[in-house]
């Protein structure tokens, strides 16, 4: 059984082609929203993290949302092995009471990145001269800045009916807001043309920003008045970057992207759209790294760990599970190991899905 399948677009395939799956090949790594979906890349985060991208000297911009954000967070501190191991171990030992609000799952929420980031974590993030982070947050207009869950629920369903009719139109409910390491050079092509707005990261407002990054609406509260960057809501990033439909520069450099579908889906309203795909040109340099069907099917209940469990599982069937699916998850991680050393690697990547 193939654990894991590689997808590039045709840029990135010649590349690998003409030179085998080097690290050097790539300027940009991607992270995905999808909450304790995650846990399906825990194993391949660290080998990735901790060997691949090793002794690396150039920059390589790691670009996340939500869980994404908060993967890379752990990538940009000095011992990024030991820090996605806390992540891991801590979020999925997560508990709620029985009903619980936002404000409970808020809390939780900050004592996660208390704990994932330590004492040290704020700063090796920032002075990091090779992974240089950048977390997408959205930052809300109307009533989706509001606290108030009916009028925020009628907010999320005017922005939902807007993007159905055309993507670039959450542009009028939220606006891409991307908190950079200070001094990164990264550029944003959306092919929608709604705007990025950029935000230098620093001591005062890197918390913030990670946390709002993955302030799910109605689920957690948003965060007020980040410093440094405009007044107003944020909330998390994958409202308008769930899976991503952008292009990247000025470097030439590839993406690279684990995730846990072959089939991405740009915003979080369009998970209900089956024709909304990312464009081909923003996956041109990409290539994908995916779990196969086969794997999947060999997880605990033949699916990978979602945002549901919490609701329909007790937590004493959901930790087990999702700690069997990140010990599995190291299979996917040896699996990358042997690609990038094969030789013919590239007669083994797959065109994209999409």
């Amino acid at each position: 059984m193939a654990e894991l399948e590689l997808y590039a677009g045709p840029n990135a395939l010649e590349r690998i082609r003409q030179n085998g799956l080097k690290q050097a090949l790539f300027d940009y790594a991607l992270g995905a929203s999808g909450g304790p979906k995650w846990f399906v890349l825990a194993g391949l985060d660290k080998v990735v993290f901790s060997e691949f991208f090793a002794g690396r000297q150039s920059p390589l911009h790691a670009i996340g949302s939500s869980a994404g954000a908060f993967r890379f967070a752990c990538f940009a501190q000095q011992d990024p092995l030991a820090a996605i191991n806390r992540l891991a171990q801590r979020y999925s030992q997560t508990i709620y009471s029985a009903k619980p609000d936002a404000r409970e799952i808020t809390h939780k929420g900050r004592a996660l990145l208390d704990y994932v980031l330590g004492e040290h974590g704020v700063d090796e993030i920032l002075n990091n001269p090779v992974i240089r982070a950048h977390f997408i947050v959205a930052r809300c207009r109307g009533t989706t800045a509001l606290e108030n869950k009916p009028l925020q629920l009628s907010g999320l369903l005017a922005s939902a009916t807007a993007n159905m009719v055309k993507r670039k139109h959450l542009q009028h409910f939220y606006q891409r807001f991307v908190f950079s390491v200070p001094g990164a050079n990264l550029s944003i092509d959306d092919p929608h043309s709604m705007s990025s707005h950029r935000v230098a990261l620093s001591t005062a407002n890197l918390k913030a920003a990670l946390l709002a990054s993955g302030s799910i609406p109605v689920v957690l509260e948003g965060v007020k008045n980040i410093p440094g960057a405009p007044p107003g809501m944020y909330r998390d990033g994958g409202i308008i970057d769930y899976h991503f439909d952008l292009q990247f520069g000025p470097n030439q450099g590839l993406v690279f992207y684990p995730h846990f579908y072959k089939t991405p889906v740009p915003g979080w309203f369009d998970k209900k759209l089956p024709s909304r795909r990312p464009s081909a040109k923003s996956y041109a340099n990409t290539l994908m790294l995916v779990p196969s069907d086969e794997f999947v099917a060999s997880l605990p209940y033949g699916k990978i760990p979602d945002r549901k469990d919490f609701e329909k599982m007790t937590p004493e069937q959901r930790i087990p599970y999702w700690q069997k699916v990140i010990s599995e998850s190291d299979r996917l991680g040896e699996a990358f190991m042997e690609l990038a050393q094969d030789a013919h690697v590239a007669d083994k990547i797959k065109p994209l899905a999409f």
